[in-house]
């Protein structure tokens, strides 16, 4: 093992940057050439197809399905010309990546060889779902499942070097019609949201006919050489680093965010953008991280749909270019113990069809009273579902990163800003249950309407924030770097869908009360700021006294992921799934499942890769380097020396002992555990023990680990080190 691991460190040497050459100078010129964009569905469809995509795009009316073989033809056609010789319904399954089965073009008939693609083959296709997670929604010998296609997500073309492939985002539901995968929930939720948010928007504004959601995703990521990285088993099957000795510099220096970027990874990071810029994923920004090898890439906003299914093809498209850099993309959240993990920051709005930004203040009280109307709902969202929203990035891999001194704790809050808080206690003073004073309201417009001015000037962020407004948007921070963000963002959209519902009920209540509009309005604001206040934080979320804080205020602190799931299914999330269309009860269950056996399944094979690499590597380099030394202390006795002159290496030996004694103490412990576990029916049950029974061995094996790595001889240990892997050659 320890020759793997200087092969592993030759190879890296001598890499060189990969050439590449765009395309064009302008990104514009090549940009979505590989979408099939609205200008392409013009010039490939007939008017009344294309004019039936655009109706089911802005509308969400339904196709006919003899438009959609005309569209199956045009879109063919398009394909064809690229270069397609397959298509496939591209979906998001619960398993955490995306999934595509090809089909060709390629068709026979009566002798006679020819391409088709039908209208029921664009609309809907039929993959295996036997396979897939279902939360036992499905046996496993009931294969059927259906892939329906959402045109709200243009389709594309995925070039590879052996063909292209025109790719078709759909959802996945089983026979049955229950939903399998990611996608679906966020489209019953964004639809929910626009039903909802538009009778409330035209409280101001009688032009709104449609609000949705936007998304900006800053994808965090680190980055290994090839080599070093499959010469770590650990790495290779678990996305982590289950053991390794903190370097002598780590990021104490904080040189490393913001710097230079290095060649080799400036020419990925050119590599993968040209590609995500053909496929119509608009990069914006690019730089160093925090970590060592750590780096990050974010978008322009896009319409929150169009945002995720971009997020998922592009860790995909970054895998694959990697590879021609001799580089491995690590997008777990927590890849390095003793530095920062990967965040995915989901900068979250809403929008109108007038192009109005419904948490961006106006220039005036009016338009600054719908900001606030949208922007204390959000707060009051998140104040009855934190738990579920919670809930919503929990995993296995979060679990490492949350509330570590590098992201926003397990504790869910949200983050205003001294002014915008003054606002709301401002609001909370001057209006009370009875009716206003013509004072009350010139005081409370004249400082409503300084509202722009203070965002511009006075607004900062708060990087400890799970929930922080920054502007005019509110960003969740604490999703994980590998997560769909599907997840959280339908339920993100589902608890203010049915918050504003809630809200507009009790504002037309008190209107029927002969109360005015904007006075009932505010009314109702004002109780919300009051029964908000235990959520809002400004402070340092990464300190003790916040945790002893929150719970006082009755904010829950759920610091793993089988407890936090059980928001999924408490009867107060069941309720709102259901009210607002989004899951079933048995939906909601079978997803509460699923992330549980996930959970179980990764920690299952952690323990694994930490019994195998430390019984079958480390021990076994252990014992060489104590045989050496022990043949030292006889070659030194051989000559009459005395004892002190050998004590050294007799007190190395004792302590490699004590360490291999622990360690196959410990891992022989956790294996007996896991035995136990898995005897455990209650899937629930299973993971909590896991996760305290298990995983709790993780800890003091690696402590044992990592010391014997500062003990035995550099030549013999056989695992490439941190030092090695956080440095780009």
């Amino acid at each position: 093992m320890s020759n793997v691991r200087f092969r592993a460190l030759d190879a890296t040497n001598g890499r060189i940057p990969v050439k590449i050459t765009p395309p064009s100078v302008k990104v514009s010129d090549y940009f979505a050439t590989n979408v099939f964009t609205k200008e392409a569905m013009f010039k490939f469809l007939p008017k009344n197809a294309f004019n039936a995509v655009m109706s089911a795009i802005e509308t969400g009316e339904k196709i006919d399905r003899k438009i959609a073989g005309e569209i199956a033809h045009g879109m063919k056609e398009w394909a064809i010309s690229k270069g397609a010789t397959h298509y496939t319904h591209w979906f998001q399954p619960l398993t955490g990546a995306t999934a595509e089965k090809h089909d060709s073009f390629f068709d026979i008939s009566n002798d006679n060889s020819f391409e088709h693609f039908s209208g029921s083959s664009l609309v809907q296709q039929e993959p295996d779902a036997s396979s897939f997670p279902s939360g036992g929604i499905r046996n496993t010998f009931e294969a059927r499942g259906y892939t329906a296609w959402d045109p709200g997500s243009p389709a594309f073309i995925i070039e590879s070097p052996n063909g292209r492939t025109l790719c078709i985002p759909t959802i996945y539901v089983s026979y049955t019609g229950e939903t399998l995968d990611y996608k679906a929930p966020l489209l019953k939720a964004l639809h929910t949201l626009n039903e909802v948010a538009v009778p409330v928007a035209q409280y101001f504004d009688k032009d709104i006919t449609r609000v949705s959601t936007t998304l900006g995703i800053e994808q965090e990521y680190f980055l290994v050489d090839t080599s070093l990285f499959y010469a770590r088993p650990d790495l290779a099957i678990t996305g982590r680093t289950v053991f390794g000795h903190s370097p002598a510099k780590g990021q104490q220096l904080e040189d490393h965010y913001f710097g230079s970027i290095p060649d080799r990874v400036n020419a990925f990071m050119n590599d993968f953008e040209i590609e995500a810029y053909k496929l119509g994923i608009p990069l914006k920004t690019r730089h160093n991280e925090v970590a060592p090898c750590q780096f990050e890439c974010a978008p322009i906003f896009e319409e929150i749909n169009l945002a995720v299914d971009h997020n998922q093809l592009l860790m995909d498209l970054m895998d694959k270019v990697a590879r021609r850099h001799h580089f491995k993309v690590l997008f777990h959240e927590k890849p390095y113990a003793g530095i920062n993990g990967s965040g995915k920051h989901n900068n979250w709005s809403m929008v109108t069809n007038t192009g109005k930004n419904l948490l961006s203040p106006g220039g005036n009280p009016k338009s600054n009273l719908m900001f606030l109307t949208f922007f204390i709902n959000t707060i009051k969202a998140v104040h009855e579902h934190a738990d579920l929203l919670r809930a919503s990035i929990a995993s296995a891999a979060n679990d490492h990163r949350l509330g570590a001194n590098e992201a926003p704790p397990a504790i869910m809050s949200v983050f205003l800003g001294a002014q915008l808080s003054s606002i709301l206690d401002n609001i909370e003073k001057k209006v009370g249950s009875s009716k206003m004073s013509v004072e009350d309201k010139t005081a409370l417009k004249l400082n409503i309407g300084k509202i722009p001015e203070i965002l511009l000037d006075n607004t900062d962020r708060n990087r400890t924030s799970p929930f922080a407004f920054t502007g005019n948007k509110f960003e969740f921070r604490a999703v994980g770097s590998s997560a769909n963000c599907s997840n959280s963002m339908a339920i993100l959209n589902t608890i203010v869908a049915d918050q504003l519902r809630k809200f507009r009920k009790e504002v037309d209540a008190l209107i029927k009360k002969n109360v005015k509009k904007d006075e009932a309005i505010l009314r109702v604001l004002r109780q919300y700021i009051v029964e908000t206040k235990s959520i809002r934080f400004e402070g340092n979320g990464y300190s003790e006294e916040w945790v002893k804080e929150a719970k006082k205020r009755g904010l829950s602190n759920h610091q793993t992921t089988p407890v936090a799931l059980d928001a999924m299914i408490s009867k107060k999330s069941l309720k709102l799934f259901e009210d607002n269309h989004i899951f079933t009860h048995r939906e909601a269950e079978a997803r509460h499942e699923i992330m549980l056996e996930t959970y179980i399944k990764k920690i299952e094979i952690e323990s694994r890769v930490i019994g195998d690499l430390a019984q079958n590597h480390i021990i076994p380099a252990a014992f060489r380097y104590q045989n050496f030394l022990a043949e030292t202390v006889d070659n030194l006795k051989d000559c009459d020396l005395k004892a002190e002159t050998y004590s050294t290496q007799l007190q190395l030996i004792k302590e490699i002992s004590a360490h291999v004694n622990a360690i196959k103490k410990n891992v022989d412990a956790m294996l007996a555990s896991r035995d136990k576990g898995n005897k455990i029916a209650d899937i629930r049950d299973k993971a909590i023990f896991y996760c305290d029974k298990v995983k709790v061995f993780f800890t003091t094996i690696r402590e044992h680990v990592d010391a014997l790595e500062m003990i035995i001889d550099d030549e013999i240990w056989p695992m490439v080190k941190y030092r090695e892997l956080v440095t780009i050659r």
